[in-house]
This record gives C-alpha cells, sequence and structure tokens, in this order.
C-alpha cells in the first residue's frame, strides 16, 4: 500500500513479503516473519475472539493490544488509527463473549496526536494506555532505588506530547 510507513527500518525495507510455498506476496506492518490478518473479516475476528476467551477462561485478567493503530488497511489512508480501529475496540470491551467482566484491555501505541480524543474514549475502548518509554524506566528506577529515571522520561514525554499512563483506580480493602 503506497505510502504506509515501515515500522522497522533497521530490519525490514518492505512492507511486502514473498511466501514460497503459496507463490505469492503477503503484507505486514512490521517484521516479515508477523503476516498482517485481515480483520475486515468476520471469520478473523471471531477467531481472535476465541483467542481471547480462551485465556480469560485461564483466569488471564488482562490483555495488552499490541499494533492496534494497524488493524485495519484502507486504500488512500495512511492506514493508521482508522475509524473501524476504534469500532472494534469498542465491540471487544462491551461484548461479554470476546471481554468478560470483569477483565482489562491494555492498549499499546497511543497516538499522541489525537490525546485529547483517546482519553474521551478511553472510558469506551480500552481501560488503559501504555506509555512504552516509561515502563522500562521503571525498573531502572527500581534498580537504582531513585526517581530520577521516571521523571526524566515523563520530562521528555511532556516534550513529545506521549500520552500517559492511565492508572487503575484503588481498590477496596
Amino acid at each position: 500500500m503506497a505510502g504506509d510507513r515501515i515500522i522497522f527500518t533497521d530490519t525490514e525495507t518492505s512492507n511486502w513479503a514473498w511466501d514460497p510455498v503459496a507463490g505469492q506476496f503477503y503484507w505486514h506492518r512490521f517484521f516479515s516473519h508477523q503476516p498482517d490478518l485481515n480483520f475486515d473479516s468476520p471469520r478473523t475476528r471471531r477467531a481472535v475472539e476465541n483467542l481471547m476467551r480462551f485465556w480469560y477462561d485461564r483466569q488471564v485478567d488482562g490483555l495488552r493490544l499490541d499494533a492496534i493503530p494497524y488493524l485495519f488497511e484502507r486504500d488512500g489512508t495512511n492506514n493508521e488509527n482508522l475509524p473501524e480501529t476504534h469500532t472494534l475496540l469498542r465491540q471487544w470491551r462491551h461484548s461479554p463473549r470476546a471481554l468478560p467482566r470483569p477483565r482489562v484491555l491494555g492498549r499499546g501505541e497511543p497516538v499522541a496526536r489525537r490525546r485529547r480524543r483517546l482519553l474521551r474514549r478511553g472510558r469506551q475502548e480500552c481501560h488503559m494506555a501504555y506509555h512504552f518509554p516509561l515502563m522500562p524506566r521503571m525498573f531502572v528506577a527500581l534498580r537504582q532505588e531513585g526517581r530520577h529515571p521516571i521523571v526524566d522520561i515523563l520530562a521528555d514525554a511532556r516534550n513529545t506530547a506521549q500520552l500517559p499512563v492511565v492508572p487503575l483506580p484503588p481498590q477496596p480493602r
């Protein structure tokens, strides 16, 4: 798809890869060993929901939804964060089949330029958004027994408009 950026430019030269067994090219947004799924297909959505249910049935309390902005592709767009993505997230969050209560959906890759919209939609879509630069710094801060790795990345986040981590509400004792 023309105009789509290559995510991992250090390892991939194209979003298309050749499958010698199928004898055709396939689309991938990330690594060539990770072909994209067709989320326009109801069968694909059902299969993903079945996987979600599989893990929830085994007492997993939440899922991190990675690469969410890239679920759908549409000609004439950059194929990032399309309206269909938000519709699907709302369906997953509010469907007892996809998300039996109480469970948590965590979203990776918040889109900084749409921060206000994401915060407003947060009650409708995922329960939390991950701040990828902050996550490893928390472990560094623990190891160093200091606050500076966290403070520094949060100060940088204000400069780059990264979406902060949304905390879970306090649990009753």
